[in-house]
């Protein structure tokens, strides 16, 4: 399967921290994929590998080859020495013989010579289909792409919602300049720095009301409008799945495009890359 086949997946940041809640996200991740949300987005970090071991449990159910699986090494694990061994345990967490996306978790002390090498060894052994990186901004990835291979990297997958719009100023265009894919996590913004001014939007609430949407459904519609970004919005409810599926309906006119843009403009000038 090819990256650019997806518009809308399953993140899993901050799931499979209370086994109350497993039933719910379980079932949750399930409908998501029975609705077509085959990518899931998970890490070794999240829950401490319990995400991982929630996402296997859900695996179980399905065809292994028509999901998208996505995990992510610690920096400090992303050596020739740690990452092979990093890697086999979220394979074994997740129930699967090879994961079809790799990404160093943010930047690291561990040269990147060293981590991509590492990545394009667990490729040769099949234990990955491909490899990328998170949370770099664009001097990270100039840097990367200086290192022996390291114009393999798939993906950058980022913080992006409709109020922290800083990397479309210079990140987005070198990603789309090198054909290196988005993936956009917190695209409903989690952060109760931007949740407040985001819902209360009249301009937002006019455009929701123009669709009979809800407002999330039109923050996910503005994070896809490009198709060469994927969004990960986290999955925990059913309810929230049938929300996130019903953006995929949404095509956001000039006319939205220009009132979301008044409301939360584009940046004008580099920004700090937002992790929050």
């Amino acid at each position: 399967m090819k990256l650019n086949t997806y518009q809308l997946g399953q993140g899993t940041w901050l799931m499979a921290e209370n086994k109350d809640r497993y039933a719910d996200e379980f079932a949750a991740l399930s409908f998501g994929i029975e609705n077509g949300l085959t990518l899931i987005d998970t890490a070794e970090m999240y829950g401490d590998g319990n995400a991982e071991r929630l996402v296997g449990d859900v695996l179980r159910q399905f065809q292994r080859e028509s999901l998208f699986i996505v995990s992510k090494v610690y920096p400090h694990n992303a050596s020739m020495a740690r990452m092979k061994t990093a890697c086999l345990n979220s394979l074994q967490r997740l129930g699967t013989s090879y994961l079809d996306l790799y990404l160093l978790h943010w930047p690291g002390s561990v040269p990147l010579e060293e981590t991509v090498a590492a990545f394009e060894l667990l490729k040769k052994e099949d234990l990955i289909k491909s490899w990328g990186v998170s949370n770099f901004d664009v001097a990270d990835m100039e840097a990367l792409w200086k290192v022996p291979d390291g114009s393999n990297c798939a993906v950058d997958q980022v913080l992006y919602h409709i109020a922290s719009r800083g990397i479309e100023y210079d990140l987005i265009p070198w990603l789309e300049k090198h054909q290196v894919g988005l993936m956009a996590y917190a695209p409903l913004a989690h952060s109760d720095l931007y949740r407040g001014k985001i819902v209360e939007n009249p301009a937002l609430k006019a455009v929701a009301a123009k669709y009979q949407a809800s407002i999330c459904q039109v923050m996910l519609a503005f994070a896809i409008r490009h198709e060469h970004t994927i969004a990960l919005p986290k999955a925990s409810k059913i309810g929230h799945i049938s929300d996130n599926l019903g953006s995929l309906r949404i095509k956001l006119t000039d006319e939205d495009l220009s009132a979301i843009d008044a409301a939360f403009p584009a940046p004008a000038a580099k920004k700090v890359l937002d992790i929050l």
